[in-house]
């Protein structure tokens, strides 16, 4: 006999186990489904999480190096990565355990186990104790997403390795060879810099980070390199050998051209990551997906097939934590009968590397290709008092605004503690403020906050400090 539930949840990442919890909430009997075997899913177990962690400690180890004397602080300093990555380890069981007591506090149903639609309403779990059967009014496809693997490379995740395999290296790569210049690649590069690798990116585009505001790629790009990263641009990866305990990669100009021999002694994958939907049967009940095989969806998540529905990373937009646990409130708002809503141009995006990126809404690029008339605002660390007592003066905060309303379209920053001071400008953007809303609140002193108030002031031209 079927289990009976009002939704089905099949995927226990960001969007999956907060879409379970909201409907717990609102009061409809829910399960959540996942393989892994602890819920969470990539950003907690192999993703977000532990790489943050790991970002953390190797900044401040080398802080440490670094930046401490120039502080007036001396001594002696070592590195246990086993230590380190003991602490990474803790910060997943910790979280992981969290997820758990919240499903189950709110009244969801965890099922660890392979999850497969049988039919509209009807959900078939293969989990170790044998298979279970799971009767529901609605199912919402939460699976996530994968690596995106590179053409004739097979990742072993011990020299060859994508973002999970990263982040578990038992010693820095002498010479680590990065392929993929987006958010992934960079944050981990960065990890292995930090702890001894030489570390050279290889990207097939002509510039790092794409999508990111360019002038804030230009100098993301030149500062990373004065740190001691290499990069190739307009590049890419052809083929592969191990020899030995060393890799010889064959790297090409993008555009075609003489071949080149790098070696290496590990390589990272990270050129992108797909949406996830193998086992499901999707293809069996009709679920429509588009080109890169991402399910497709109205602007309500629910797919083509009545009372099945789909969230994350498995559908189109910005592959984010925070956008899957947006669309995870909505979605579950809409099943139960009430208003559900995401503003995408209000969600941010940033990376954790030293400085750090942020960014909400249009870029100029953008606003430039719509043919939208606007003004920019800037101001530099440089200038900002917080900044220098820190000796983190790298980057600047830059605002664009309607040239007509003065609403702001744009926040992107880079510089210290960016990924922090963005969500007020996401903030801004939900509430349609403008700049001057932005100049005119106050911001406290000395903090890095500042810098957005003087670039909002920059937009209407009367910037206070220098």
């Amino acid at each position: 006999m079927a289990d009976q539930f009002d939704v089905v949840v099949i995927g226990g990442g960001p969007g999956g186990y907060n879409c379970a919890i909201r409907l717990g909430q609102l009061g409809l009997k829910a399960a959540c489904v996942d393989a892994r075997g602890t819920f969470g899913g990539t950003c907690l177990n192999v993703g977000c999480i532990p790489s943050k962690a790991l970002l953390h400690a190797s900044d401040l180890y080398q802080m440490a190096r670094l930046d401490f004397p120039r502080f007036g602080i001396t001594g002696t300093l070592g590195l246990d990565l086993n230590a380190m990555m003991a602490h990474k380890n803790k910060v997943v069981g910790e979280l992981t355990k969290g997820v758990e007591y919240l499903l189950k506090k709110n009244k969801c149903e965890a099922i660890v186990g392979e999850a497969k639609i049988a039919a509209p309403g009807r959900v078939t779990v293969t989990t170790k104790d044998g298979t279970r059967e799971l009767e529901t009014k609605n199912i919402v496809i939460a699976t996530g997403s994968d690596v995106t693997p590179l053409a004739g490379v097979t990742i072993d995740e011990k020299q060859i390795v994508s973002s999970a395999g990263a982040l578990s290296f038992e010693s820095a790569p002498p010479r680590l060879l990065v392929v993929g210049a987006g958010v992934i690649g960079l944050e981990l590069g960065s990890v292995w810099r930090r702890l001894g690798s030489d570390v050279t990116v290889v990207e097939f585009l002509d510039r790092i980070v794409p999508g990111v505001d360019s002038e804030v790629a230009k100098q993301f790009q030149r500062l990373l390199e004065k740190q001691g990263m290499k990069f190739k641009l307009a590049a890419k990866v052809v083929g592969v050998e191990k020899n030995g305990a060393a890799l010889s990669v064959a790297i090409e100009p993008a555009a075609g051209g003489l071949r080149e021999m790098f070696e290496a002694d590990a390589m990272l994958v990270a050129i992108g990551r797909r949406a996830f939907t193998d086992g499901l049967g999707l293809d069996a009940i009709g679920i429509k997906r588009d080109s890169r095989g991402r399910v497709m969806t109205d602007a309500h998540f629910e797919t083509n097939v009545d009372g099945i529905w789909a969230i994350g990373d498995v559908r189109e937009g910005a592959m984010l934590a925070h956008k899957a646990e947006d669309e995870a409130v909505a979605c579950a708002e809409l099943i139960a009968g009430h208003a559900g809503h995401v503003n995408y141009d209000a969600i941010p995006s940033v990376i954790y590397t030293y400085p750090e990126v942020a960014t909400v809404g249009k870029t100029e690029e953008e606003l430039k290709s719509a043919g939208v008339a606007y003004k920019v605002g800037k101001f530099p660390f440089t200038a900002n008092a917080r900044a220098k007592s820190n000796l983190t003066t790298e980057g600047f905060v830059k605002i664009i605004a309607d040239a007509k309303t003065d609403r702001v379209l744009g926040v992107h920053m880079i510089g210290p503690d960016v990924g922090n001071m963005i969500g007020e400008a996401s903030l801004a953007i939900e509430f349609s403020a403008s700049s001057e809303d932005i100049a005119r609140t106050s911001h406290p002193h000395p903090t890095l906050t500042e810098a957005i108030r003087q670039a909002a002031m920059a937009v209407g031209g009367w910037t206070m400090q220098m």
